[in-house]
């Protein structure tokens, strides 16, 4: 091959190689930037899984609920609205017992003591797990408290409340609407 037919050859291969190298960086940026973004969930979205230990030694995810509604409360013991809630929640899951409908709160309280302490002062009666890692929250994407998410059978979210909802958990519509999922 002549000098010039050789390094014309060499050219070509540096140019894909910059090609290739461009993409890829270009590939790279995107997933950084998709990996730095919050990822919120939202009514219409799948629920993502999880599974966690319950005090009662339980293991639940929202894969073996077996065609069960879920309502999902994250809390802690330092949030107000979170303790004001939780005698609702209670009353809640005493109307809707043996329908098909599981309460699963899950504190995000660092100290286990305090978790504790607050399940036992107001007697919780719904199914609560202790994650002080907050990894489970963080993949719901929710930073504020308490938060709910009301679970179909298939695993699609059909409700979120972010704070305490309008009505108490046992006012007749909210109660009708979940027996109805």
């Amino acid at each position: 091959m002549p000098p010039d037919g050789r390094k014309m050859a060499k050219n070509k291969v540096d140019q894909a190689i910059k090609v290739i190298i461009g993409a890829l960086l270009v590939v790279l940026a995107g997933v950084v930037v998709y990996t730095m973004q919050d990822h919120i969930v939202q009514v219409g979205d799948k629920a993502p899984d999880f599974t966690i230990t319950t005090s009662s030694g339980a293991t639940i995810s929202p894969k073996n609920f077996g065609g069960r509604v879920l309502v999902l409360n994250f809390w802690a013991s330092w949030c107000a609205p979170c303790v004001q809630e939780i005698p609702s929640l209670n009353d809640f899951q005493k109307q809707l017992a043996g329908s098909g409908v599981v309460v699963l709160g899950i504190s995000v309280d660092r100290n286990e003591a305090a978790y504790k302490s607050m399940v036992k002062r107001f007697n919780v009666s719904y199914a609560t797990a202790w994650d002080p890692r907050a990894d489970i929250n963080v993949e719901y994407g929710t930073y504020k408290f308490p938060e709910t998410y009301i679970i179909d059978r298939n695993g699609k979210v059909v409700q979120k409340f972010i704070g305490l909802p309008e009505k108490s958990w046992t006012d007749p519509e909210i109660v009708n609407y979940v027996k109805s999922l």
